[in-house]
């Protein structure tokens, strides 16, 4: 679905905006933004299954950082804090919960301390024996849910999140990794397990 967001697809919804937010989007654009930048950021959320249906709440998180932040993986972290509820509500069960498999400390330090790199340009460097062991520990966690007809999101910090995700998608494409700052007040959550 990411692939298929056009710049022309972009500028088709710019045009549907209301009034309100096409003024926000002259203000942002091209002083802070340019218009590719806010469809690389658009892509960035569908390819997690992200709605952008919700145009003018992502264009006014774009605006709160674009000045200060220029990669569009961490403008792209603010925005998923801002639809919070949205995202809560997309994965919560038929029984209302939110199902969770959370990432132990344990795991939240090793790929915290496998970060390289100066402000917003970081790498993940873990050791591939430290990766595998992560991934099976994964497998084993969720085919475990599985067994027992739930379908968790998996949780993590929000500053290891996309380094998470980035492991996650190669072996669980389909296994949403939000952070806890994405995690709505008024969600109802369940935890299921941790890793």
């Amino acid at each position: 679905m990411s692939d298929l967001l056009s710049y022309v697809e972009v500028q088709k919804l710019f045009k549907e905006l209301p009034k309100a937010h096409q003024e926000l989007l002259k203000e942002i654009v091209p002083g802070q933004i340019a218009n590719t930048g806010i469809q690389r950021i658009l892509q960035l959320l569908l390819a997690e299954r992200v709605s952008i249906r919700d145009l003018g709440t992502i264009l006014e998180a774009i605006a709160e950082v674009a000045g200060a932040v220029r990669d569009p993986r961490m403008i792209v972290e603010h925005i998923r804090s801002r639809l919070g509820r949205q995202i809560c509500s997309q994965h919560t069960g038929p029984t209302g919960q939110l199902a969770l498999i959370t990432l132990s400390p344990a795991w939240e330090d090793a790929f915290a301390s496998s970060l390289i790199g100066e402000g917003e340009v970081k790498h993940l460097a873990m050791q591939p024996s430290r990766l595998h062991d992560f991934v099976i520990a994964l497998r084993d966690r969720f085919e475990e849910a599985a067994r027992l007809g739930e379908l968790p999101v998996l949780v993590t910090s929000n500053a290891v999140r996309p380094y998470v995700r980035m492991i996650v998608e190669r072996f669980r494409p389909q296994t949403a990794v939000i952070a806890q700052g994405e995690i709505h007040p008024s969600a109802k959550l369940r935890t299921v397990g941790s890793i």
